[in-house]
């Protein structure tokens, strides 16, 4: 049997096996010839002195041969002819719902708007390049929805709604990296994601499930007040018992239709302001307390709060040797978000630094639909001053927080280019004057964050949805529409791709729950 074992290693140990090994050996106080194996179980890293350290779980085996290696296996079904349920998106929540009805003996019919990977490709690069963007095939739509180009962060606070452990063995055995299953804050990488979510695609489908790329969603069928399918784009009916709806939070034509037909859904809190850039040296010195990071530790994250009056200042989607991405999904917007691959290693950082927007704040906007028409007015305002192209107003930090056009610009990852504006022009007021509160603050928080290197860029809108879809709290369907489950980000209730995911599963549960329970007992 192992033992089980903490250790606090120096970067170089983490990374070198013969020098864990000897760390493992000095805490027995045995040999390290005689220990046949090292499991690592966590590993966090502690950069709060001045020397780094990493924390590691260890399962030590000493005088006993290695374990047998026992891959993570689930059972998924044939289903080629088991009962249809409908689920509309294949962002995370609507693939991994998939996959769960599978598992249970349901056949998923998954519609996505967008295309498959492969194709999506192109329309990303005319973005970037051309400033064209197709408002069915971008960054949020598209096979993996935002998720595929979201940077694969994959840390989340929802451990009480679901198995966080089950969705990272599902995507280690769909290809990603088996580390995920060990660090404290795992990350995919862009780059990876892909393959990934295309080897869960090919799962979908050789167990007898279907994936219609280029597929819009325009209606629901409705018989009795139950969803029992979905009209598409040229009129053709997809029925199901069920119909998982995993739109995303960008799917703004679904919250309109379910506005125009009087179906419940709410306002709720989101966030707004903008992405910042700092070269990543300035970040690695700061956060690691030392001229050179090295080749043993990863780049530098931070994460920031502050409380600006009654509304939260805080960093989002904090990408440390990473990009910064269009992600626009129509014409007339600039939208900005941000990924890295998996090495990290691109020479700037960048974070969203976002307010919260609570809509009680939006005195000239009323209804359900406020803050989206917020956004939508925001990120108008951001093309317009971008030269009414995909290119991002942009100031440096130092000229933000004195109101100052910055007479020029550093180097930005930012592909489609950027263009000097003063921000307290671009975005709403209120915006603009919390975001230079917590922007002074967080330059006392991190040395160096001050500098005149760093960029910010207009503007970050998509933290996450606007709306909620209303759902009953116990069956997870619509409060008045039954069968029709709302279903993650696009639904209000998940903030990146695990606790989507795990919002896909609950729901793929509810409607297993209830379609299988009569059949039953039957």
């Amino acid at each position: 049997m192992p033992t089980e074992i903490t250790l606090q290693v120096t970067p170089k140990e983490n990374a070198v096996p013969h020098l864990l090994k000897e760390a493992a050996a000095r805490m027995l106080l045995t040999d390290p010839g005689n220990i046949s194996h090292l499991q690592l179980l966590r590993r966090s890293i502690d950069a709060r002195g001045k020397r780094i350290k990493y924390n590691l779980k260890v399962n030590v085996w000493v005088h006993e041969p290695p374990p047998a290696f026992d891959p993570f296996h689930i059972d998924y079904k044939n289903v080629d002819q088991a009962e249809p349920v409908v689920v509309i998106g294949a962002g995370p929540a609507g693939l991994f719902a998939a996959l769960r009805l599978i598992e249970s003996g349901f056949q998923p019919i998954v519609v996505e708007r967008g295309k498959a990977v492969r194709a999506r490709r192109r329309d990303l690069a005319a973005i970037n390049k051309e400033h064209i963007v197709d408002p069915e095939s971008n960054y949020c739509f598209g096979e993996g929805g935002a998720g595929t180009y979201s940077d694969g962060k994959l840390y989340t606070r929802s451990k009480k709604r679901g198995s966080v452990e089950k969705v990272l063995k599902t995507l280690v055995f769909h290809g990603a990296d088996s580390s995920i299953l060990i660090d404290a804050h795992p990350h995919i990488g862009t780059n990876k994601l892909p393959r990934i979510i295309v080897e869960m695609r090919e799962t979908i489908r050789k167990c007898g499930g279907k994936v219609l790329f280029e597929t819009r969603m325009d209606d629901l069928i409705l018989k009795n007040g139950k969803a029992t399918g979905i009209v598409t784009r040229n009129g053709t009916k997809i029925e199901g018992k069920a119909v998982i709806l995993a739109t995303g939070h960008s799917a703004r034509d679904v919250f309109e239709w379910f506005d125009r037909r009087n179906w419940a859904i709410e306002a709720k809190a989101f966030a707004l302001g903008v992405r910042i850039e700092h070269p990543q040296e300035i970040i690695d010195k700061a956060m690691y307390h030392c001229d050179l990071r090295g080749p043993y530790l990863p780049p530098a994250s931070y994460r920031l709060v502050h409380q600006a009056g009654s509304r939260g200042v805080y960093s989002f989607c904090m990408c440390p040797g990473g990009i910064i991405a269009p992600c626009a999904t129509g014409p007339e917007q600039v939208v900005t978000n941000g990924w890295s691959p998996s090495k990290r290693n691109n020479p700037f950082a960048n974070s969203g630094i976002v307010v919260t927007v609570e809509p009680s704040v939006l005195k000239n906007l009323q209804g359900p639909l406020a803050g989206l028409h917020f956004q939508q007015q925001t990120e108008r305002t951001a093309w317009i001053s971008g030269g009414k192209t995909q290119a991002a107003p942009a100031q440096r930090l130092t000229d933000f927080l004195t109101q100052k056009t910055s007479s020029d610009l550093p180097g930005s990852s930012y592909p489609p280019g950027i263009t000097a504006q003063n921000l307290h022009e671009v975005l709403p007021k209120f915006i603009a004057g919390r975001l230079q509160e917590g922007l002074k603050e967080f330059g006392k928080k991190i040395k160096g964050y001050h500098t005149h290197e760093a960029v910010l860029h207009g503007v970050e809108s998509r933290t996450s949805s606007p709306v909620r879809i209303p759902r009953n709290k116990t069956s997870l369907e619509h409060i008045e529409i039954e069968n029709l489950y709302p279903c993650g980000e696009g639904a209000g209730y998940a903030g990146g791709i695990v606790s989507a995911a795990i919002d896909g599963e609950r729901c793929a549960d509810k409607v297993v729950e209830k379609l299988a329970y009569p059949r039953l007992n039957s």
